[in-house]
């Protein structure tokens, strides 16, 4: 439980040691960036999926075409971004624009001080505050500083058996005593109560326990940036999730895909999984097709019968909690500016349909609309094609309750870290994974949820030592 890596002490020393040396001396946050401005700009996606990347590259391709700037788009998968960063930076070869970065890299990147700040002030204004949501603004600040352009957001979810909690007489898992109820009720043999993942070298796991733990107002540092993950609040939190995944989920190490998988074959009565899923539950994806028996008839079956919670109460909170995501655009210290924030304009204006329309379930629009016209960019999401092998409108798979449950959710969002100004200690743990170690440790029954709590704010508590 105790071994501690240097990855992110080594990321931040070493992206330190390349602004000091002079690598990146030159930029600046004004003008076109270093050298002259010869309209080509090196995008990085982190959307690297196949489809996804399609999507984008078309989308890319009408920007080029209205504009003559040159894009040279590249994929990058989101677990290696720290290392590539790092790297560039210290090669003096940083991408101009980086889009789909969630919160802590963001947050990361400008603590390394790799960020241009101006040009999300620049768009963000352009476009006009009041046409972003407030929430994802404040979540992507520090201060009256503007990190990034946020644009879009997926939600974490518990999606539960609706059939099942009805025969069974079961209100919906809303709390923890109710998901708990359930959960018990629910496991028998051959069938678990709950999938959750457990799997340590995830980041999936800490998204998965942080939508856990955040509903019981267990944070991640307290108002005085102390680490506090051995408050009561947080040992109830571990307790919970224990006895969730352990006592009433499937044994063995629970990953992204094996909880997918038990719940689509009708193993399973809850799953907590992002809302990227719900493509997916609709069987709409052929390499992800829910397996239940009903579904094999009626590949909708799940989504007809699933309930869907957005938002979770602990006994220790004193309102439910939204766990979720921000992607942003960033610009990096040493783009070529004109052409930078010309290219996130079109991104988050006129390819902003195109953009959150390749996978709409997981990237509901945080810019809601125009000056013009308000509600433009949900209005379009709503009537999104969702799918990758059959394509249906959103609005026609899913009830305008759970669009708007959605759709709200974003305004009540709440993450670790974040709004303590902690973003780059929540970076950092998305490298080193300290807290789906500690959650393997203990669902597999190698320390008690106490034990856990304390462990895992001694290793968080020495990884922020080593970032000061």
């Amino acid at each position: 439980m105790r071994l501690r890596t240097l990855r992110s002490r080594m990321t931040a020393v070493g992206v330190a040691a390349a602004l000091g040396s002079g690598l990146l001396a030159g930029c600046s946050t004004g003008g076109t960036g270093p050298g002259a401005p010869d309209r080509t700009i090196k995008v990085w996606s982190l959307e690297n999926l196949p489809d996804r990347a399609a999507a984008t590259r078309k989308t890319v391709a009408g920007f080029e075409k209205r504009t003559g700037i040159d894009v040279q788009l590249v994929t990058v998968d989101e677990g290696q971004l720290p290392q590539l960063i790092m790297s560039a930076a210290a090669a003096g070869e940083l991408p101009d624009v980086i889009g789909a970065v969630p919160m802590g890299q963001v947050w990361q990147m400008y603590s390394n001080g790799l960020l241009n700040t101006e040009i999300p002030k620049q768009v963000i204004d352009g476009h006009g505050r009041d046409t972003f949501n407030a929430n994802a603004l404040e979540l992507t600040s520090d201060g009256a500083t503007s990190l990034s352009v946020p644009s879009d957001s997926w939600l974490q979810l518990l999606v539960y058996r609706q059939d099942d909690f009805d025969e069974k007489k079961l209100a919906a898992p809303d709390t923890y005593g109710r998901a708990l109820t359930a959960a018990e009720s629910l496991t028998t043999k051959g069938h678990d109560g709950v999938s959750a993942a457990t799997d340590p070298g995830d980041v999936f796991t800490s998204q998965s326990f942080e939508s856990i733990a955040l509903a019981n107002d267990c944070q991640l540092v307290d108002d005085d940036h102390e680490v506090a993950l051995d408050s009561p609040q947080c040992q109830t939190a571990f307790r919970t999730y224990d006895k969730l995944a352990r006592e009433y989920g499937a044994p063995g190490t629970q990953t992204v895909d094996s909880t997918r998988a038990t719940y689509f074959s009708g193993r399973s009565s809850m799953i907590v999984w992002s809302s990227f899923l719900l493509d997916e539950l609709a069987g709409l994806r052929k390499d992800a097709l829910p397996s239940c028996p009903e579904c094999r008839e009626d590949p909708r079956f799940l989504a007809d019968h699933s309930g869907i919670v957005t938002s979770l109460k602990g006994p220790d909170a004193a309102e439910p909690a939204q766990f979720g995501e921000i992607t942003s655009w960033v610009t990096t210290k040493t783009a070529e500016t004109a052409a930078s924030r010309e290219f996130i304009q079109y991104m988050t204006s006129d390819g902003y349909e195109s953009w959150f329309g390749m996978a709409p379930e997981g990237k509901i629009p945080v810019r809601r609309g125009t000056q013009e016209d308000p509600d433009r960019y949900l209005d379009a999401w709503r009537n999104s094609e969702i799918g990758v092998d059959t394509r249906k409108p959103f609005d026609e798979v899913y009830p305008p309750e759970l669009l708007d449950q959605l759709a709200d959710g974003i305004t009540n969002l709440r993450r670790w870290g974040i709004t303590q100004g902690d973003g780059a200690l929540v970076g950092a743990t998305n490298g080193e994974l300290p807290v789906p170690k500690a959650v393997g440790a203990m669902t597999s029954g190698q320390s008690s949820p106490e034990e856990t709590a304390r462990e895992a704010d001694e290793e968080i508590s020495e990884l922020q030592q080593s970032l000061q």
